[in-house]
């Protein structure tokens, strides 16, 4: 079976089409084809003439002419009937028989006498014969029969014809005729492949486009009920976010009068707990109500959305918008702290709220809601459960961060960002146990930048696996060090943003560090917050990851959050670190000493660490020691310091310890 025929398609409406466009094809370049053999035939039988005058010549030529002006006839009556679209088996089938008739009235001169010369067939008559057949395959490349059977007879003829003669030159020049035969069979049965194959994909191409033709007009059809729900968010029933910019577009572009508009950011605060220990069914019924409430505060002419996640935005137009925008943050603060009724359970969130105005606070959509994204942030930092006004301060700091974010990338490719290590000591014996890596920064321009203000610019630049991966290249090289000044066994622990928990990267990156710096993973302690704890899925296969390669992981600030006690023992957590608001006071608050005897009772049950941070004064250690805190650390025993002067400090630190030892 042939390339061709193993490609056509079972399906017989398929299979049609494919045989109509072949048969098209052929007759698209079948009028030029005959004109061409009958000018190729006249000048062959003019020079087989001249070579020695034969009657069989001229009868020669006269079927070759009388065949091909039979064909076109037959061409003629084929495209009238529509036989090519209509019966393409038909019709093809004519064009073969004609093909083959000429093929044979062209098998004829090889045993003309004037076709041969002293050494056998004349060769000019060769290459003739080889040039008309090649030339009919390159006019067939659709339907390969055609060619075929017209090529067929005449190289036949001519291999025969050289067999014949018996000279070695016949011989040579017939094997020669033959390698060409097959070669012309296998490049015309490819040729009909490819062209099967363009039109099968042409069928599928012209199906696929009447299916999204149809598509299309059904989208048409139904056009205005999409236009309406396109601008809407299907859980809560407000705008959405495209809505939302739409309208904030428009109205400034309409020239509105000064003090007439005021837009709200609107953010709920803890609402991720919510979702992750209640079920994401939870927080939607928490968001529609919240929707509703904001709503309620909410004038005709106030466009209220729902941005997406957690967050609202009210555009406030009419007079005194900055008033009643002012009412309606403040009144949505106050009401989403009311509790909302999941089932018979009663579950609180809170809102904070950023509010910009026209045209003060910017001038275009975009320098608008920024304006308002700020004050909601500067809210949130301020306590959360608020309303912040934009202000010029606000914009300071957004600067302040903004040229942080300029220059973060160079300062860590150039070594500029200054890794500090404070010690953590035992209690009992004031014998150092670790060290914290800790991240400052001297801005050129700035002077001290913020350790938070350097975590959230290399956020902001999706850059925080690389200040990671600086931190702890800094602590790794600082590790090596350590056996040398007698603490073989400390460890130094790298804080880790919780964003960085997506993927393996993290994972990756520090095993990197510490092969290629040849330290011991365990000697790593990776700190994570617990935030970081909440998010199972993104998080805890990556921390089961660190843990698998042997790196201790400890959760930093223990207390302040959310954390489940059983996943933390699931992941095989190494160290808690006792928040610092648990320690100040706790020389005159028996709270905060239940707080801490329970955390480090938990501690002990689980078998994990405590640590004890922001250790300041000697009556915090003391009381400490007497609730059976092992582990501190804090300004009491050292301040954060270059590794070049922990050898002086442990000098310092041995001395003033070794009298008290036991």
């Amino acid at each position: 079976m042939t390339d061709a025929a193993r490609l056509m398609p079972a399906d017989e409406t398929t299979r049609r089409q494919i045989l109509s466009a072949q048969a098209l094809s052929v007759l698209d370049g079948i009028v030029l084809s005959l004109n061409a053999n009958s000018f190729i035939a006249a000048t062959t039988a003019a020079v087989l003439w001249l070579d020695g005058p034969a009657f069989g010549i001229l009868l020669w030529l006269a079927a070759v002419l009388a065949i091909n002006l039979a064909r076109y006839v037959a061409v003629r009556i084929v495209r009238r009937m529509n036989c090519a679209v209509e019966r393409p088996e038909r019709a093809l089938g004519v064009l073969s028989f004609g093909a083959l008739g000429s093929g044979l009235a062209w098998s004829l001169p090889p045993f003309i006498g004037a076709a041969h010369g002293a050494n056998g067939l004349n060769p000019y008559l060769i290459f003739i014969i080889c040039g008309i057949c090649a030339g009919s395959l390159m006019q067939s490349t659709a339907y390969a029969r055609t060619a075929l059977l017209f090529a067929g007879p005449p190289l036949a003829a001519a291999f025969a014809s050289l067999l014949f003669a018996g000279t070695t030159e016949a011989y040579v020049i017939a094997a020669d005729a033959l390698l060409l035969a097959v070669m012309m069979l296998r490049a015309s049965q490819f040729s009909e492949a490819s062209f099967i194959r363009s039109q099968m994909d042409r069928l599928k191409a012209v199906a696929l486009a009447a299916s999204l033709s149809d598509a299309n007009a059904e989208i048409r059809q139904s056009y205005h009920q999409l236009a309406s729900l396109a601008n809407r968010d299907p859980l809560t029933g407000l705008g959405n976010r495209a809505l939302f910019n739409e309208r904030l577009r428009n109205l400034l572009a309409s020239g509105l009068p000064a003090d007439t508009l005021a837009l709200l950011a609107i953010d709920l605060d803890r609402f991720k707990a919510i979702n992750d220990t209640m079920g994401h069914g939870a927080g939607d019924a928490v968001l529609v109500e919240i929707a509703s409430r904001l709503v309620s505060l909410t004038g005709p002419t106030d466009l209220v959305v729902r941005l997406g996640g957690d967050e609202f935005a009210v555009i406030v137009e009419g007079e005194k918008a900055e008033a009643r925008g002012r009412a309606i943050g403040d009144g949505i603060v106050r009401l989403a702290g009311d509790p909302v009724l999941i089932g018979e359970r009663p579950v609180t969130v809170g809102a904070s709220a950023g509010l910009a105005l026209y045209p003060q606070h910017g001038d275009t959509a975009d320098d608008l809601f920024a304006s308002a994204d700020i004050a909601l942030y500067a809210a949130k930092e301020g306590g959360r459960r608020r309303l912040g006004l934009f202000n010029p301060v606000l914009k300071a700091r957004i600067e302040h961060q903004r040229l942080i974010e300029a220059t973060l990338t160079e300062a860590i490719e150039q070594r500029q960002l200054q890794v500090v290590f404070q010690p953590q000591v035992e209690l009992a014996t004031g014998a150092v146990t670790g060290f914290e890596a800790l991240l400052r920064w001297t801005h050129p321009e700035l002077g001290a930048v913020a350790p938070p203000d350097i975590v959230r610019a290399a956020q902001a630049l999706h850059i925080s696996t690389a200040l990671t991966g600086y931190v702890a290249t800094r602590a790794a090289e600082f590790l090596r060090t350590l056996p040398r000044l007698g603490l073989p066994e400390a460890a130094v622990a790298v804080n880790v943003s919780p964003r960085e928990f997506s993927g393996d990267t993290l994972s990756r990156l520090l095993t990197g560090i510490a092969k290629e710096h040849e330290v011991s993973p365990g000697l790593m302690e990776i700190e994570i917050t617990e935030e970081a704890t909440l998010d199972t899925q993104a998080a805890g296969a990556e921390l089961t990851r660190l843990e698998a390669a042997g790196f201790r992981l400890a959760v930093d600030d223990f207390g302040m959050g959310h954390s489940s006690l059983a996943y933390l023992v699931s992941l095989h957590i190494d160290r808690l670190k006792i928040d610092r608001s648990f320690v100040s006071g706790i020389a005159t608050s028996r709270e905060n000493q239940a707080l801490i005897s329970a955390l480090i009772g938990i501690g002990h049950a689980l078998s994990i660490d405590i640590v004890v941070e922001g250790v300041e004064k000697e009556e915090e250690a003391e009381i400490l020691r007497m609730l059976g805190c092992r582990h501190a650390q804090g300004y009491l025993f050292a301040r954060p310091m270059p590794a070049a002067e922990i050898p002086r400090w442990l000098n310092e630190h041995a001395a003033r310890t070794r009298p008290s030892a036991r």
